[in-house]
């Protein structure tokens, strides 16, 4: 009988997964381009400005207590000598699209999982473990020779990619873990319940008002309360990739899509707000019709020193600028905030053109298509040939940004978003 047609308990449990989690990504990039700052604490910063916050922070800065969302000022007085760098999106894509060659030239790849991460599959005599460590020391040495010795990773190999992700954890940085079937799950027992991707605080809350405290106490928890603890399938399923069975990958779909902006300080005002929100409406709505997305909601924020605001609406499903815009105005009217930091806009209940019907009584697809056009203008003259008004003094505010979950880098426009390639000198475009 084919082992995949077993009950799950009874399968076999091989090293199936290599997981590669590189270590303080940003700041390892920025090292790795300027010599000065190697074996030096930095940190990566949005803004260059006291109130904002670090989003990568290298290992020497790490160990002064430094971390993502550590707010500069308090970075400074925790590390007289911390060196802050601007953050440079496009440099650490560039990066990301030279790992992807050469780790594609060790082992294929099987899935991209964000910036920093990536997952191959293990099979054959690949599974045994001298060769899967084998393979993961090549790979190391490979990225250290071929992009440089300050790419620091962590490898992590186990019978799932849960657990191959998991491994990363135990030992960095540029570690190197195998978690085996005879392991599991008493070598996870000494990390914390949000070690493990997918327990935030609020998760972490819900656990410990089932009674799991400890990743010992979820590791012997029986499936029914496993069930009940996690408050979904969800917790069934955790149950057997704790132990090390492979499930399998679960369907997804996007089910938001947005941007936020740290505001510089000469733009901490409402006048500010306002015309960076309408330029994050103008990058987001061109998103959505990028990816023929139609959005059924729409959430804008400000984010406050002192008061922060927020307000959701329904919407006509939509994908169009000047839609998204006179919904916003609307819920602006009511805007209450104070000593503005950063805005965003998400939007959410997001379906296909085929997955709804259009309303009779608005002009959803003649408006759609003008957004379109202006794509198109855009894309072949240049970003922000056409733009609104309302946004003319900080249309070239809240460029695109890599976020840790993502690889690559959206294009508003002809030319937008490329950068001199550092390994071979070339104009490239780092964007998929």
């Amino acid at each position: 009988m084919v082992d995949g047609l077993l009950p799950i308990e009874t399968r076999n449990r091989p090293l199936s997964c290599l997981f590669l989690d590189f270590n303080s990504y940003f700041a390892s990039c920025e090292q790795q381009e300027n010599p000065d700052l190697r074996d030096r604490p930095i940190a990566v910063c949005p803004v260059m400005a006291d109130t904002s916050f670090v989003i990568a922070a290298s290992y020497e800065a790490k160990a002064f207590g430094i971390k993502t969302g550590t707010m500069i000022r308090e970075a400074k007085a925790m590390c007289p000598d911390l060196i802050l760098v601007d953050a440079r999106h496009r440099l650490y894509v560039g990066y990301h699209q030279r790992i992807l060659e050469i780790a594609e030239s060790v082992l294929p790849i099987d899935e991209v999982c964000s910036v920093d991460e990536m997952r191959f599959s293990l099979i054959g005599e690949e599974r045994n473990e001298a060769n899967a460590i084998e393979i993961a020391k090549k790979m190391k040495r490979t990225i250290r020779e071929k992009v440089g010795d300050y790419m620091r990773c962590s490898v992590g190999i186990a019978p799932n990619p849960f657990l191959a992700k998991v491994a990363t954890e135990l030992q960095k940085p540029d570690g190197l873990v195998v978690l085996k079937a005879e392991d599991l799950p008493h070598r996870l027992h000494a990390l914390k319940l949000t070690d493990f991707p997918g327990i935030n605080w609020r998760m972490k809350a819900r656990l410990n008002a089932n009674g799991i405290f400890t990743t010992e106490q979820m590791c012997a928890a029986p499936k029914d309360h496993m069930l009940r603890a996690f408050g979904s399938v969800i917790g069934e399923r955790w149950w057997f990739l704790l132990r090390g069975y492979d499930l399998g990958r679960e369907a997804t779909k996007r089910s938001s899509l947005g941007h936020s902006h740290v505001l510089p300080p000469n733009l901490r005002n409402d006048q500010g707000c306002r015309e960076v929100m309408l330029r994050l409406l103008q990058k987001a709505s061109a998103r959505l019709r990028s990816e023929d997305l139609w959005a059924g909601a729409m959430t804008v924020y400000v984010g406050g020193f002192k008061r922060s605001w927020h307000a959701r609406t329904r919407l006509p499903a939509t994908q169009d600028t000047m839609t998204l815009n006179e919904h916003f105005l609307e819920l602006w009217r009511k805007a209450d905030y104070d000593s503005p930091r950063m805005v965003g806009v998400t939007f959410d209940e997001l379906r296909t053109e085929t997955e709804f019907t259009p309303s009779l009584f608005t002009p959803t697809k003649d408006r759609a298509k003008l957004s379109h056009a202006v794509d198109r203008v855009n894309k072949k003259f240049g970003k922000h040939s056409v733009y609104l008004a309302g946004m003319e003094k900080v249309r070239h505010t809240a460029d695109e940004k890599i976020a840790f979950n993502k690889t690559w880098l959206f294009s508003e426009g002809k030319d937008d978003n490329v950068y001199i390639n550092p390994f071979n000198g070339a104009q490239t475009a780092v964007m998929t």
